[in-house]
């Protein structure tokens, strides 16, 4: 008892220390960044990457200037959703005066935000554990130095959820992250503080993704992301609340503000030659013809619509934004193609047990007596730690007393799996991707068209509910194919309603914790996106597709939050 008590309250100290010194930081920055947003402001946020890069190169624009916008946008930001983490302004005055970023990069002067988990050299990378208050290194990560070398200029580090297992964003050291949109609505998760923050006016950023991370975010928070495949950018020089984690590999991938931005900056990632920097990154570069290729107006798209992953049908307004999508290619004379793909429900089963295969105990070794932990991870804990006998009455109950087959087959092995039962995992994992190969190849898609979840933005805590609900994302982070995410539109209280004798008690289990937190009238005016699939290593199509739908959608392309939202 002693000893929680002293961990419990050692835990409080430290908490408590990176909230004060994050706001002192805050407190003692120069008036610049407390100042209001003025007419020059506006200029510098509403220009392409690409111009302000060029007046940076031309020295008609002073990185500082863009700087001091981005990092008043931040401030600002932050008090509206708690979106910030490390504040990193100061140092990053001292890097562009001491010549410290390349400012010839194809990045110059642009001002990148970064999860908490990236290492920046003399900050703290705590992934909301306060275990890891105090871990900071004298040297940036491999990431941060090809920023620098690019001549990016990391400003802040964002909000994110203790475990990095949930689509909430909220720990114990650094606060609740809100949705930019409503407050009382997460912005997503794992990479939501980088969401909100975007959706305010930040510029771009860098999240990670291992179960829909920061494509969830974009589809919560109203923005644009990228889930890269692996390999293809660099995650050297992070943080992490699962390492050894292989079964369902995490990948580093680039968010942003406007697709055009999303755009530009994946590819000068690309440029900077990452596997230079990164070991683990392919020396696959920038494929400019099939960027090329699938941009040309005349190239007409052979789409596949995945309508429901066999687990949770999407809500009425995910539904809605994807057959807008669909309405708008079809009218511009593409092939639209109903498709049916291998198991879905087999692959959220499988890449469940893969991703906590170590029974949920590497994320809780890192967690302290006492301290917060995300309701979704929570229960997976709670699971994972019954007896034998009492998980197998609880499966039984559930599949022949409830008679639930989708969540008995879920928690059927939920539990630590030995290393011959985590061999035949990767097994099976390889077999389905094997499926997945073959389908393609018989369907001969460019693209598939999804939602990236089954509802808009979950209420806070409401992961406790909704946490096996991740099977659109999830699926293609098990297959490692490349994803993106735009907005399309907000959910209507008059349009996106459920049906009239909607009954969540014939839903199974997964659905029903989906939807015990749909209300559109609730959910009014939050963001609705779609989720556009490629291949593996296909990031050049998908975003080309992605800059395709946004030109089909003409004047009903999504209208991103105005920076006066933080006034």
């Amino acid at each position: 008892m002693g000893l929680f008590l002293l961990d419990y309250l050692q835990h409080r100290r430290d908490c408590r220390f990176k909230q004060q010194e994050r706001t002192a930081r805050i407190n003692s920055l120069p008036s610049a960044y407390h100042a209001p947003i003025t007419a020059s402001d506006r200029d510098t946020l509403n220009q392409p990457i690409e111009v302000l890069v060029a007046s940076v190169h031309s020295g008609t624009t002073n990185p500082l200037s863009i700087l001091q916008t981005y990092g008043k946008v931040a401030v600002k930001a932050h008090a509206k959703t708690n979106c910030l983490t490390e504040v990193l302004l100061p140092s990053a005055e001292n890097w562009l005066s001491s010549s410290a970023i390349n400012l010839t990069g194809p990045l110059a002067g642009i001002p990148v935000s970064l999860k908490d988990t990236v290492v920046v050299g003399g900050y703290d990378t705590t992934v909301g554990y306060s275990s890891f208050v105090g871990n900071k290194t004298a040297a940036d990560g491999p990431m941060v130095r090809l920023l620098k070398d690019a001549g990016a200029v990391p400003y802040v580090k964002t909000n994110l959820p203790i475990t990095l297992l949930s689509f909430e964003s909220t720990n114990d050291v650094w606060g609740r992250c809100t949705n930019p949109h409503s407050a009382g609505y997460s912005p997503g998760g794992s990479t939501g503080g980088e969401a909100a923050l975007l959706a305010l006016g930040g510029r771009i950023g860098i999240g990670s993704d291992v179960a829909g991370s920061v494509r969830a975010p974009a589809h919560f928070s109203g923005c644009y992301s990228l889930r890269c495949s692996t390999g293809r950018w660099p995650k050297a020089g992070i943080c992490t609340s699962m390492p050894g984690q292989e079964g369902v590999p995490s990948v580093y991938s680039p968010m942003a503000r406007t697709l055009g931005d999303l755009a530009y900056f994946t590819k000068a990632v690309v440029g900077m030659e990452p596997w230079k920097y990164d070991g683990t990154v392919h020396p696959l570069p920038w494929r400019e013809g099939v960027e090329r290729e699938f941009e040309r107006s005349g190239r007409k798209l052979r789409v596949g619509v995945l309508r429901t992953d066999g687990v949770v049908d999407p809500s009425p307004a995910c539904a809605r934004a994807l057959g807008m999508v669909e309405d708008a290619l079809r009218r511009d004379g593409h092939e639209i193609v109903e498709v049916k793909p291998p198991d879905m429900y087999e692959a959220l089963r499988l890449a469940s047990l893969l991703l906590n295969a170590d029974g949920c105990n590497m994320f809780e070794t890192f967690r302290r007596s006492g301290e917060w932990n995300d309701p979704g991870a929570a229960q997976m804990r709670r699971l994972a730690k019954l007896p034998g006998p009492l998980r197998y009455l609880y499966y039984l109950w559930v599949k022949y007393v409830r008679r639930d087959d989708v969540w008995a087959g879920l928690i059927r092995h939920w539990r630590a799996q030995s290393a011959f039962e985590n061999w035949k995992l990767v097994r099976d994992r390889e077999a389905y991707r094997v499926k997945w190969f073959e389908w393609w190849n018989e369907q001969a898609l460019d693209v598939l068209l999804t939602p990236p979840n089954a509802t808009p933005a979950v209420p806070h805590d409401g992961m406790h509910d909704a946490v096996s609900s991740c099977g659109y994302t999830f699926l293609f982070n098990l297959v490692d194919y490349t994803a993106g995410v735009l907005p399309i539109t907000h959910v209507d209280k008059n349009l996106d309603r459920l049906p009239a004798g909607f009954n969540l008690r014939k839903l199974n289990g997964v659905a029903r914790g989906a939807y015990k937190h749909y209300d559109a009238g609730r959910m009014h005016g939050l963001p609705v996106g779609v989720q556009v699939v490629g291949r593996r290593l296909e990031e050049e199509k998908v975003l080309a597709v992605m800059k395709r739908i946004e030109e089909v959608l003409g004047d009903d392309k999504y209208e991103l939050l105005d920076v006066d939202a933080l006034d």
